[in-house]
């Protein structure tokens, strides 16, 4: 199963049986609103915190995701998920909910395709029947955790991102119809000295085009195998960057269509979201909601998803540290 030195190969090709996506209402304002399943008109969801919001967010995509496999919590073996907020305390009470054994994670924005991996290495392994994996993220909770206390309004420099509001899930099965994960790389830590949180997509890019030349070494491919590589959440400012940083180490990427979820899920000349996207939910809906419905309708065959994650916390950017970039690519495949 391993290949090369940082890749997973599933030979047992666990299948997407279903997955679900839940958004805010800039989200539902965005090119791809159609994609997902649930858009909400109020930030607070109907609950009395921001916090409280974002968990509900992960509960409904839980929900929905459940009734889309014909599937009860009680069938799922393990959950796998994470979040921004601080002890993951989003998708730690979305799990006391859900009542399924949890493996909690932290990945920053990385996380959804982290928790995609590690299900999918479940699956593969025969650790499970059935598996499901998830996060979220609040426009409202990542500026108040992150930045500023979001009443104070402060303005935002151009290379800033918007966190999205939404909730991401898929769930995993031996067999079934849908699209297959077909292979992992887990990426490593790559600190290039930014120290600056309003500029994570110049922080998280270096990491990303680390990961994916690292999955291509390792499986022996060239960037033109797919359809489609995007990463999570670069938005303008890190797209450009790592097209600049593949265009210098000599990667061929202009091989496929290359592309981010943070630009595909906001129209910027429309929307104040600075730079684009980001935030956990934004490349788990934008991959379980628009992505995979691409990929259903035959639009797309193979597909890798590079999700980026910057791993700082308030305390260690108060205390002067750089930040620590990681990006954990999947590869999603249509068979047949």
């Amino acid at each position: 199963m391993l290949k090369g030195h940082q890749s997973w190969i599933f030979e047992n090709k666990p299948v997407i049986l279903s997955t679900a996506t839940v958004v805010g209402p800039d989200e539902g304002q965005g090119p791809i609103a159609d994609d997902f399943d649930i858009v909400h008109s109020d930030l607070m969801v109907g609950q009395k915190t921001w916090e409280k919001a974002e968990k509900a967010l992960l509960e409904e995509a839980a929900q929905r995701a459940l009734d889309h496999a014909g599937l009860t919590g009680g069938q799922i073996q393990f959950y796998i998920g994470g979040d921004l907020m601080n002890q993951i305390i989003s998708n730690t009470f979305a799990a006391r909910t859900l009542a399924m054994p949890y493996i909690g994670i932290f990945g920053a924005c990385s996380t959804s395709m982290e928790g995609l991996a590690l299900a999918s290495q479940l699956m593969n392994s025969g650790s499970a029947h059935y598996v499901m994996a998830g996060t979220c993220s609040h426009n409202c909770t990542a500026e108040k955790q992150f930045r500023y206390p979001t009443e104070y309004g402060s303005q935002k420099p151009p290379t800033a991102q918007y966190t999205v509001t939404g909730a991401g899930v898929a769930i995993l099965g031996k067999e079934g119809d849908g699209p297959v994960v077909t292979s992992a790389t887990i990426g490593r830590i790559v600190d290039m000295g930014i120290k600056d949180p309003f500029n994570m997509g110049a922080a998280m890019a270096p990491a990303a085009v680390d990961t994916i030349q690292a999955h291509c070494r390792d499986l022996g491919r060239d960037p033109g195998y797919y359809d489609l590589i995007v990463t999570g959440d670069l938005a303008a400012v890190g797209l450009s960057i790592a097209k600049e940083l593949f265009e210098k180490h000599h990667f061929p990427i202009e091989q496929t269509k290359f592309d981010d979820c943070g630009l595909l899920i906001f129209d910027r000349e429309k929307q104040m979201v600075q730079s684009g996207g980001s935030g956990c939910g934004c490349s788990a809906t934008v991959t379980y909601g628009h992505l995979l419905k691409r990929m259903r309708k035959g639009e797309l065959k193979k597909i890798l998803v590079v999700a980026t994650g910057a791993l700082l916390s308030p305390l260690s950017f108060q205390q002067g540290e750089s930040i620590p970039c990681i990006a954990h690519a999947v590869s999603i495949e249509m068979e047949g």
